[in-house]
């Protein structure tokens, strides 16, 4: 079995307590130039919950990270890995939608001025 580290233990440990699922739980990590890349899957049922409202857990993670990288004198980052078959909305898409619904809004308010 490969060893494991004290953020990649402490990240485990973490998702694993918050997942529903917790056997698909796995981190990955890389140390290169940049420092250390913790690369984290869970199932897909529990992304929502991993990242949270608006990014704040995964937000808190990273957070978590910093403090530990940093007590060891290392750089680590967190990287969420979207499952397979994600029905995620890319930015893009999101950004094209919004300005849609904008859009029909105004429209909406220029026809009750008539």
């Amino acid at each position: 079995m490969a060893e494991t580290h004290v953020d990649q233990q402490l990240l485990e440990f973490i998702v694993k307590s918050i997942a529903s699922n917790p056997k698909a739980v796995k981190v990955e990590r890389k140390v290169d130039e940049m420092g250390v890349l913790l690369t984290l899957k869970v199932d897909p049922e529990d992304m929502a919950q991993i990242i949270g409202r608006q990014g704040s857990m995964a937000k808190a993670l990273r957070t978590i990270l910093k403090v530990a990288g940093a007590k060891n004198k290392a750089r680590v980052n967190l990287k969420i890995e979207e499952p397979e078959g994600s029905s995620r909305v890319s930015r893009e898409a999101r950004t094209d939608s919004s300005k849609e619904a904008e859009k029909a809004a105004d429209d909406i308010v220029e026809d009750l001025k008539l």
